[in-house]
């Protein structure tokens, strides 16, 4: 009884498949994209082209900037370095990456700047 239900089961999803097939071979979309395929390989059999040919040509891509996009994306920046400040009096510690920390600006303002920047413990990458 299995075998004929899977049998049943194939047969309902291949009219399936065909129906959605059928709806496909009307659409305009379809039909649009196709024509325009077959042209396409058309030009790039009559000028001897491959299809690389036609990517290279409708994307180039300048000598001079491929080996500085490979360094860095557009527009990203170095990840600043993680600096650790240990208040001596507290032993509070502070991680930050930046000079906008609410404690340690608060430090800054109480202790002055010379005196946080001695209480910088270590820096990470």
């Amino acid at each position: 009884m299995s075998l004929i239900n899977e049998y049943m089961q194939m047969e309902q999803q291949l009219k399936q498949l065909q129906a959605n097939m059928e709806k496909l071979q009307n659409d305009k979309r379809l039909q649009s994209e196709l024509e325009f395929k077959e042209r396409l390989e058309s030009l790039m059999r009559e000028f001897d082209k491959s299809a690389a040919d036609v990517i290279e040509l409708l994307n180039p891509k300048p000598a001079a900037a491929a080996p500085k996009a490979a360094s860095t994306p557009a527009g990203a920046r170095r990840k600043r370095k993680l600096k650790i400040y240990k208040n001596p009096t507290t032993g509070e510690v502070v991680e930050t990456r930046g000079g906008n920390h609410k404690t340690l600006k608060a430090w800054k303002d109480e202790h002055g700047s010379e005196t946080v920047e001695s209480w910088l413990v270590r820096v990470e990458e």
